[in-house]
């Protein structure tokens, strides 16, 4: 087995641990742990093959590198910029319907793939892929945060919790899914599609058989008014933007390591044990960072998550001890201000959204998101390219740095929505 194969396996060990010891699953309907299973699920199938995508596209299929780049870009695109319509579109059809939509048109996409022998192919089973996340993912995420809000006030568990939770359900499929997938690379790019397929058809099975045909949380409503209610919300279309920020920083996680892993060493084969060791520090340090956010309370665990990605990416700036070490400090640090700020950040927007049209109010943030990730993406990468090698790390402690005090200096005049700590 290899080094990445042996951190997987302490990655599943533990899983074991803290699902199965900690997560209160008698207290949980059935519906929100099928939830929680389809965000380890929905990863699985989605790392099983996009990590291998790239390579298929240039070795099997004789794609140049800016073609891949494109095919890649649009895949993203389809994804990330769409949500606020496949959020929309489930407030206003309702989440069942639109879940299994989604998941159908990813299965279908996932089949194309499998077959496809050209560039129009290609495309149309890479948007197909994106933009079927664009259509489930906010209604399984709304979903979520409706579900929390009847269990925080029934006693069963703080919605926060519930939020820390599926980070570590997300974070074990982005862990299991490449790993199975390299273990299919002795087979034709075609099995893993094909692989991801049937997984994805067996969750459209659960959700059809589990998720209520009427979902109560769930009201459909006109588009018109979906759209309006998150565009003229000033105060949610403020707060998203600068939470935002949290997509920006993790974004450069895939830029920045490999890039100063092969700048500083030389080498870029301890990048799996970057991500699985980050994996690690999720499922390990999530729930004890949304204790220390209920403590803290809202304003001081949101600012207080982006100080502290701000004041991580300085650390592979300083010359102190070696690049590995350096950049382990960068990464773990990245995470705990994530911990910290996430859960909580997502309950207050559901708070400043008056708990309506969830699945549009949280597809906003990803759309704003995804574009500022990517616009931070090319700028720091423009900067490694021309510039010395501490300037791109201090340009995005500086960037997150001043969205930390943006944060803090806006957030002063609307504290009624900042309850005090628990």
């Amino acid at each position: 087995m290899s080094d990445c194969g042996h951190g997987r396996s302490i990655v599943l060990s533990l899983v074991r641990l803290e699902f199965g010891r900690r997560l209160p699953a008698s207290g949980l309907p059935a519906v929100v742990k099928l939830l929680l299973a389809s965000m380890v699920l929905f990863n699985i199938g989605f790392y099983l093959v996009v990590p291998y995508l790239a390579v298929h596209m240039s070795e099997n299929l004789g794609f140049g590198a800016a073609m891949v780049g494109l095919v890649l870009g649009l895949r993203t695109f389809s994804q990330q910029g769409m949500f606020f319509i496949g959020g929309s579109i489930g407030d206003r059809l309702g989440r069942r319907p639109v879940i299994l939509w989604g998941i159908a048109v990813r299965i279908i996409g996932f089949a194309i793939l499998a077959v496809a022998d050209n560039t129009a192919a290609v495309v149309l089973g890479v948007l197909s892929i994106g933009f079927a996340a664009a259509l489930f993912a906010p209604a399984v995420e709304s979903a979520n945060a409706d579900f929390g809000r009847e269990l925080e006030r029934d006693g069963v568990i703080r919605r926060t919790e519930l939020f820390g939770w599926e980070q570590m359900a997300s974070r074990l499929g982005t862990v299991i899914g490449p790993a199975l997938g390299a273990v299919l690379l002795v087979f034709p790019f075609a099995v893993s599609a094909a692989a991801a397929a049937a997984l994805f058809a067996g969750l459209w099975v659960c959700f059809y058989f589990l998720f209520p045909a009427r979902d109560a949380t769930s009201r459909p409503v006109p588009l018109g008014v979906v759209w309006a209610t998150v565009i003229t919300n000033r105060t949610f279309m403020k707060f998203a933007a600068l939470c935002s920020i949290q997509f920006v920083a993790i974004a450069q996680l895939y830029l920045m390591l490999p890039e100063q892993l092969d700048r500083t060493v030389g080498s870029q084969s301890a990048l799996g044990w970057f991500y699985v060791g980050a994996a690690v520090l999720v499922i390990v340090g999530q729930r004890p960072m949304v204790r220390v956010a209920d403590r803290l309370g809202r304003r001081v665990a949101i600012i207080g998550g982006m100080a502290l990605m701000s004041a991580s990416f300085v650390i592979p700036a300083v010359p102190v001890g070696t690049s590995y070490l350096a950049l382990a400090g960068w990464v773990a640090v990245l995470y705990l201000g994530q911990m910290l700020m996430v859960p909580t950040m997502r309950d207050t927007l559901a708070v400043i959204a008056d708990e309506q049209h969830l699945g549009a109010h949280f597809g906003m943030l990803s759309t704003i998101g995804g574009i500022l990730a990517l616009a931070g993406t090319v700028g720091i990468g423009y900067l490694f390219d021309h510039a010395a090698t501490a300037v791109p790390w201090l340009a995005a402690a500086a960037v997150t740095a001043v969205v930390t005090l943006l944060t803090w200096w806006w957030s002063r005049s609307i504290d009624f929505w900042w309850p005090l700590p628990r």
